[in-house]
């Protein structure tokens, strides 16, 4: 990210969202809304205004397992070094303008709305954890079952506990540890998708992590398929369990804590064992292994973008084999999981497509397009509207002076709205029937020709 900023060829927008897309590929105008920060250029991130805010929050970046004051830096690693005031949490009390020695704190500061002209457009949007609904599993009723990314940040050095690991009922060590797959994922009831074994690997890695804090801790991981299909990844499952960490093939069903020691109780099934063995164990802690999600943010980003998605939600790609790259959209691209969940080496290898493709298409200085477009014929067209409902490109709007039009930059001439116009108003440019009637009449013709002469 310093790397980003340091680069003079790359001009950053952070804090800001994009409210509107006009134009094509080569001229898209971008409306971009950044919001205010309530410091200025002068702030220095050093972080003397923290220390004598009284308002605080949950901190979103530390899963809320720590308190954070309404003047922050959104994490320490964070691009600008500047902080921001969180409204909603702030009471205006001044203590950090009173103590900022340049300055930098300013109430006054508004949103600014201002518009870019660029040339292509790479989607990056990534994603978010899957939330469990209240109770599911034992989630938000049950302190001691968390989310992977609660215990990511647990263990991390840097996180709210500096890495040592404990149970967020008691603060204790915790004993024994479950691992829960597919939470969410590859369920008909909420999403149907594997989350491509990124799940599994996770799961590995801090089940090795908890081991590597301290052996002694049982750690077990129920799965349905450990799916470990990356190079070097069966190896480092099979390291995983050299070091102790338990596998049991079971679905779970249903957990409940026992109030006296807040211990979770879990019913398992090990589908491997001859006889089906149906035990219930007692274990310290239950983290549950959530499936990948299209980010938050992203439909309301959408509306603008009028991108297709597939059924799970994510961004669907020009072709699902020989085009993972491109957008139906000319001159939009996708890298990373806003395409679909993927692991961080896949996301780098899109990402660097991305980047291919984007500077191929700029470094040309012209876009070419086949004329290959649907036409519309307004005498005919009845503005029923069906050819718009049924263009996946979005490129067909209706008029009622004009009936169909048709953009010529995101028409992919597919032929589906010829297909369902009901007074064949629409045709395919160089696909109309009587171009395809006189080529039949030519086969034909050369075909009695041939059979008279032989």
């Amino acid at each position: 990210m310093l790397e980003t900023q340091r680069n003079p060829n790359i001009e950053l927008f952070t804090l800001s969202e994009v409210v509107d897309v006009q134009g094509y590929v080569g001229n898209f105008e971008i409306e971009i809304l950044q919001h205010a920060r309530y410091t200025n250029d002068d702030c220095n991130g050093c972080g003397s205004c923290f220390e004598v805010c009284p308002a605080t929050n949950p901190c979103g970046f530390d899963q809320g397992m720590k308190p954070q004051q309404a003047i922050y830096l959104a994490f320490s690693q964070a691009v600008p070094m500047r902080a921001q005031i969180d409204m909603d949490a702030c009471i205006k009390c001044g203590n950090c303008q009173n103590v900022c020695e340049l300055h930098a704190v300013n109430f006054d500061q508004k949103d600014t709305r201002f518009k870019v002209k660029v040339g292509g457009i790479i989607m990056a949007t990534g994603w978010d954890e899957y939330e469990p609904e209240y109770g599911y599993l034992g989630y938000g009723k049950f302190e001691n079952v968390i989310t992977q990314l609660s215990l990511e940040r647990m263990l991390a050095p840097n996180g709210p506990v500096v890495g040592h690991l404990h149970r967020p009922s008691d603060g204790k060590p915790p004993e024994s540890v479950l691992f829960v797959q597919c939470v969410g994922s590859r369920d008909i009831n909420r999403n149907v998708y594997c989350s491509s074994g990124v799940c599994c690997m996770v799961s590995i890695k801090n089940a090795k992590l908890v081991k590597s804090h301290d052996p002694s801790i049982e750690v077990v991981v129920a799965y349905i398929d450990i799916r470990a299909a990356g190079k070097g990844y069966e190896e480092y499952y099979t390291a995983s369990r050299k070091e102790g960490v338990k596998f049991i093939r079971s679905k779970v069903g249903r957990i409940r804590e026992d109030s006296r020691t807040g211990n979770l109780k879990v019913v398992l099934e090990d589908t491997l064992s001859p006889d089906k063995t149906i035990r219930e164990y007692e274990f310290d802690m239950v983290v549950l292994s959530a499936a990948m999600m299209p980010s938050r943010t992203f439909d309301k980003l959408n509306e603008v973008m009028n991108l297709s998605k597939h059924t799970s939600g994510f961004l669907k790609e020009f072709h699902q084999r020989l085009n993972t790259v491109d957008t139906d959209v000319p001159g939009i691209v996708l890298a990373g999981a806003c395409h679909g969940p993927k692991a961080i080496s896949e996301s780098i290898m899109q990402a660097k497509g991305a980047a291919s493709s984007i500077g191929k298409l700029l470094s040309n200085g012209e876009y070419r397009i086949s004329l290959i477009r649907a036409i519309s014929d307004e005498t005919k067209c009845a503005r029923c509207g069906m050819c718009a409902d049924a263009c996946t490109y979005h490129a067909i709007t209706i008029s009622r002076e004009k009936g169909a039009i048709v953009d010529n930059i995101l028409c992919r001439g597919c032929g589906l709205c010829v297909s369902v116009c009901p007074s064949e108003a629409i045709t395919v440019r160089y696909y109309r029937g009587e171009q395809y009637e006189s080529q039949i009449d030519a086969i034909l013709i050369d075909a009695l020709k041939e059979g008279g002469s032989s």
